[in-house]
């Protein structure tokens, strides 16, 4: 498609604008570079995410909710009692963006019972990764399939649940990570090849904790690693989503559902193959 082929290139554009941001950056302290430079780059980048990125990502999802196939039925990728964030129920993309194939993509916090899950504020800055329920739990295989892609050894960072550590994530890290790429943004990560052209990926896994290997065949309900805190993450969560290709730099997100449980909508608690509540009770 067009419109994605423009906004492929946009993409490339604007990394290069944050790279030319912290160059300059970096160029004021070890010569005698006017720092006032800083904005022409940081200008760029605001145009092209505000202009051109935008208006190509609206074309590209227009041809993608046009041509969006019917959601693919797998199972759960975790079991217990969980909540649901960003989940495609409500919005897509369910993440703000169409890129790296999560156009569909759900987020999902562990929470085994009312409050253990530490909640968002000004103190402290910031928690360890042991203090959330959802650190360390397994992640399992929806289907029978291969693996394709299982990365591992970036670190499990603190959290970002506080005002401070989101501000951070928001204007430092994540423009940093953006300039990584996927690896930077995925974190450690596994992606399963379904068949018929459907891979599922899982994200922001524990550093250590894959069981699998890249051309591992997995049944499904079998563990492939543990929740973790890698990439691009606020805090210890499962990422998971379908897309149209095992490269997420190139993919498209798919639609799913889980057996007996659905898509979980933004906020509401639910069970691996059972729905419990919803958010206001409907």
């Amino acid at each position: 498609m067009k419109s994605t082929t423009v906004r492929r290139l946009s993409v490339l554009a604007a990394r290069a604008c944050l790279f030319a941001v912290f160059a300059v950056f970096a160029a004021s302290f070890l010569a005698d570079f006017p720092r006032w430079w800083i904005w022409v780059p940081l200008g760029l980048w605001v145009l092209i995410e505000c202009g051109v990125n935008r208006r190509a990502a609206r074309g590209e999802a227009d041809a993608l909710r046009a041509a969006a196939p019917a959601p693919v039925a797998v199972a759960a990728p975790v079991s217990g009692r969980w909540r649901a964030l960003n989940s495609p129920a409500d919005k897509v993309p369910s993440h703000d963006t169409w890129s790296f194939g999560q156009a569909y993509a759900i987020d999902v916090v562990a929470e085994p019972e009312p409050g253990a899950r530490p909640g968002f504020g000004w103190w402290p800055p910031a928690r360890r990764n042991e203090a959330f329920p959802a650190f360390g739990a397994p992640l399992l295989a929806v289907a029978d399939a291969t693996v394709v892609r299982a990365e591992d050894g970036r670190r499990d960072h603190l959290s970002r649940t506080s005002w401070p550590a989101a501000a951070y994530l928001l204007a430092v890290e994540g423009p940093v990570r953006t300039l990584g790429g996927a690896r930077w943004m995925l974190g450690n990560h596994v992606i399963l090849d379904l068949g018929g052209g459907i891979h599922a990926l899982y994200a922001h896994l524990r550093r250590g904790s894959l069981t699998v290997r890249t051309g591992d065949r997995v049944r499904v309900g079998e563990t492939l690693g543990r929740c973790g805190n890698s990439g691009n993450s606020s805090e210890p969560h499962v990422h998971f989503q379908l897309m149209d290709a095992a490269d997420p730099r190139t993919a498209h997100g798919t639609p799913f559902t889980w057996h007996g449980t659905g898509v979980p909508r933004t906020g509401e608690i639910f069970e691996a193959g059972a729905r419990l509540t919803t958010p206001g009770g409907r």
